[in-house]
This record gives structure tokens, C-alpha cells and sequence, in this order.
């Protein structure tokens, strides 16, 4: 019974990580820190100042392997052209089954305006990356004196190309966003599997930032809609930002709240079925400290058959360098 049961165990966890963990840079709430470049290449270099930003994200603290991500980004203009580069390393990992994956960033911004003072402006990004899957088998059969032939007892590895191709228009305090990820059918791995071959997935999200004339508040509502083609999954984020102009910076917070759009089924503990869909709200605090960026995230997660509710906790810190001034007459955080 032992061995039946590691043997389940071992093909779930197989199909979990061909399923899930080739998806490349998985798609949270951490854009939201400062730090839409990591979800939209279309966003590199539209800043006034080049980014680093680096974030490590850990969930449920006392639970041996649990999922744990790490990513480091950086981007910035080409000196005063249109042109600008940005690049992304990051290190996921969830139990058995873990990647790494590093990405490099063309993006090119189009001034529509007359001057620098009105913001009109459409971005094209180009992301191209590596990204390495592993399975680690080298603790499915502990030791036991009978060996399965479908465990290989080793650490299984495959490595992919892929890329995202995405804009982003910003109009005066208004902004949308849209791009693909995975563009490229996976060849890597079970390539004759239409899920595991097909990961692409499109994100959409759009949003404006509203203040009164010479106050130091200002409020930013926003939507992430996100749709992954193999699977039909479908998700929304709704959004709210607020953010307080200081003497040495700016204070923010928001709160986040996901929703897909597609359920589950699972028994009851009475017989019945009964069907859930991913909820999750998350709340936001950071600071912009002169040209340093903190940022703490924690997600709570209200459905009633889970792992856990919460623990899922982020850290984010970031740089700013090669500061210019702010060159736009407009309410937008993530351009001036």
C-alpha cells in the first residue's frame, strides 16, 4: 500500500509540474509594487529613472518546501533615445518541481504629444528568455527495496525558449496595457500534450490615477484581466492605490482582489458536491524613499477548501538611478 501510494503520488506530482510549473514567471500581485515591467516588457524604460527591483516572495512559513520565488529585474533607457532595454532573473520553486528563467527586454515608446508636458504615448516590448524546468525524484521512493520504472530516482530537467510581446498607451493620467506571454508553442516537454506545449497567456489591464489640483493624495484604480489559452482559465484583479507625496518621497498602499472567473468541484464531508472559485485579496504598503523602494505584500486567500488561508508573504526592494526630471504634467507613478 506504501508503494501504491508514493507511486500516485509520484505521477501526480509529474502531471503537476507539467501542467503548472512550465508557465514560466508565474503572473501574482507583485506587479503592483512598482513593478509592471515584470509582467508587461512594454513597460521597460518608460520610466524618468532606470529600476532595479528585486523581490522575494515566501509562502506558508512552517511548512517544509513550500512555494518560494525570488526574481530580479532591471531596466531603463538607451541615454535619450526612445529606445530602452531591461532584463529579468528569477528562481521558482514549489516542493519537487522548481524553475529558473532569465529574460532580455527590447521596448520602444512613441511620443504622440507636441511636447514632453502632455503625456500621449504608445510602448512596444519584445521579451526574450530561457527558462529551465526540474523535477526532483530523489526523495519519491525513501529508500524503499522496490523501484517503479516510471521514477527515474534522479533530478529531471528540460529547457525552454519562449517570448512576450506586449504595449502599453498612456494618455495624461490614463493607462492600458496588453500583452502575450509564451507566445511560442513549449517543445520541451510532452510537446504531443496540447496543455503542456500550448502556455500562452494574455494579460490586459487598464487604469487612471485621479487627485484634486495641488493636493498631495491621489487615488489609482485599476484592472487585471488574465486568460490562459491551453487551459481556458480566465482571472481578474480589481485594484485600489492610494498614494501620499512626501518631503522625502511617497508613501502608498492598495489592496488587491482576484477573482477567476472559473470553478472547482470537490466532495463535501456530507457526500454532496460542491464547486469554489480562487478568491484572493491582498493588501499593499510601500515607500519611496528619495530613489530607494520598499514594499511588503500579503495575500489571504478566503476560499473554504484550502492548504491555508494566508502566509503568503512578499518582500520588494528597489533602486532608482540615472534620474531625469519629471518630464510630464500628469498623475502617473509609474512614468514620472
Amino acid at each position: 500500500m506504501r508503494i501504491k501510494n508514493i507511486i500516485v503520488v509520484a505521477i501526480l506530482s509529474l502531471y503537476s509540474f507539467v501542467v503548472t510549473s512550465q508557465e514560466g514567471l508565474p503572473v501574482y500581485s507583485d506587479y503592483l509594487t512598482d513593478n509592471y515591467y515584470l509582467i508587461h516588457p512594454s513597460m521597460a524604460g518608460i520610466a524618468n529613472c532606470s529600476k532595479v527591483r528585486l523581490t522575494a516572495r515566501q509562502q506558508w512559513f512552517g511548512q517544509e518546501d513550500a512555494p518560494k520565488l525570488l526574481t530580479l529585474s532591471i531596466n531603463g533607457r538607451l541615454g535619450e533615445s526612445s529606445s530602452a532595454i531591461g532584463g529579468i532573473l528569477y528562481a521558482d520553486k514549489n516542493g519537487y518541481h522548481s524553475q529558473k528563467g532569465a529574460y532580455a527586454t527590447y521596448a520602444h515608446h512613441l511620443l504622440f504629444s507636441r511636447s514632453e508636458t502632455d503625456l500621449n504615448m504608445l510602448s512596444f516590448g519584445l521579451s526574450a528568455g530561457f527558462i529551465q524546468y526540474q523535477l526532483d525524484e530523489t526523495d519519491f521512493l525513501n529508500d524503499a527495496p522496490i523501484r517503479d520504472p516510471i521514477i527515474g530516482g534522479i533530478v529531471q530537467s528540460a529547457t525552454n525558449f519562449n517570448i512576450d510581446f506586449g504595449f502599453s498607451y498612456h494618455f495624461l493620467d490614463f493607462y492600458a496595457h496588453g500583452t502575450i506571454k509564451n507566445v511560442l508553442n513549449n517543445s520541451g516537454i510532452n510537446n504531443d500534450i496540447q496543455i503542456t506545449s500550448n502556455l500562452r497567456r494574455y494579460l490586459f489591464s487598464v487604469g487612471n490615477v485621479f487627485s484634486k489640483f495641488g493636493s498631495a493624495w491621489s487615488y489609482e484604480p485599476s484592472i487585471l484581466f488574465q486568460y490562459k489559452d491551453g487551459t481556458k482559465e480566465a482571472l481578474i484583479d480589481f485594484n485600489a492605490k492610494v498614494y501620499k507625496q512626501m518631503d522625502f518621497g511617497k508613501i502608498w498602499g492598495g489592496l488587491s482582489y482576484r477573482q477567476s472567473l472559473d470553478g472547482a468541484e470537490y466532495l463535501t464531508s456530507s457526500g454532496g458536491i460542491n464547486s469554489q472559485k480562487l478568491q484572493q485579496i491582498t493588501p499593499i504598503l510601500g515607500v519611496n524613499y528619495n530613489n530607494l523602494m520598499f514594499a511588503y505584500t500579503y495575500m489571504y486567500q478566503t476560499n473554504a477548501v484550502v492548504f491555508t488561508n494566508g502566509g503568503f508573504h512578499q518582500l520588494s526592494l528597489g533602486y532608482n538611478f540615472n534620474c531625469r526630471r519629471e518630464r510630464y504634467e500628469c498623475n502617473c507613478p509609474a512614468v514620472n
